[in-house]
């Protein structure tokens, strides 16, 4: 008796396993069995790989489908998802998608109909490896541009360390001229006098600078 399975990837803590099987049967598929990976990239892990991917080269038999919310469960790797696409279309099994309602399956000896198929599945595949370098592409320019924001937070980074610091004040406490300090430390005689101005002050920076 053939059989439906529903294979759910939940690879981040927003995503659920029980959204991904609600969401298969409100569009009308009939679940038999459930297998999911949790935690598992689809990027650099295959499916085959996978503690619970690998059971449904096991599983599934002639006749059966394969149920899966998008392709990018399968994986985000362009040459896994192609390969384990027409593994199980040769394998007699139907692969079916939630969203977009898409069916790949190894039935048709049509050559167009072929054609079309995988050229579906090809596309399919890249968009599905697209989106995650997109997706990466944003993470990167969203964590430099936190880094940018951070910076500019912080202000410029001081140009004297903690104990450059102690130094000044100590001089400045004894009487010292801007000059003899500068001339001491090495920092500008504009630095020191900012220091003089605003000790407070540069004592926050170097806080904010973890120095």
């Amino acid at each position: 008796m053939s059989k439906t399975i529903l294979y759910a990837r939940v690879s981040t803590a927003d995503q659920t396993l029980d959204h991904q099987k609600v969401q298969a049967e409100a569009a009308g598929f009939e679940i038999d069995e459930v297998i999911a990976d949790h935690g598992v990239s689809g990027v650099s892990t295959m499916l085959r790989d996978r503690p619970e991917g690998k059971r449904l080269f096991d599983k599934l038999r002639h006749g059966d489908t394969l149920v899966v919310r998008w392709v990018d469960r399968l994986g985000r790797n362009y040459q896994d998802i192609t390969d384990t696409i027409r593994h199980f279309m040769r394998q007699g099994v139907v692969v079916q998608t939630v969203i977009n309602g898409l069916t790949f399956d190894g039935a048709t000896r049509d050559p167009m109909q072929e054609a079309v198929r995988d050229a579906l599945i090809a596309f399919m595949a890249a968009s599905a490896q697209a989106q995650d370098e997109a997706n990466k592409e944003a993470q990167k320019a969203g964590i430099e541009a936190a880094r940018q924001v951070k910076s500019k937070y912080r202000g410029k980074k001081p140009s004297y360390d903690r104990e450059t610091l102690g130094v000044v004040v100590d001089m400045l406490g004894n009487g010292s001229g801007a000059s003899e300090i500068s001339k001491v430390t090495g920092l500008t005689r504009q630095t020191v006098l900012r220091i003089k101005k605003d000790t407070a002050g540069a004592e926050e920076a170097l806080r904010k600078w973890g120095l």
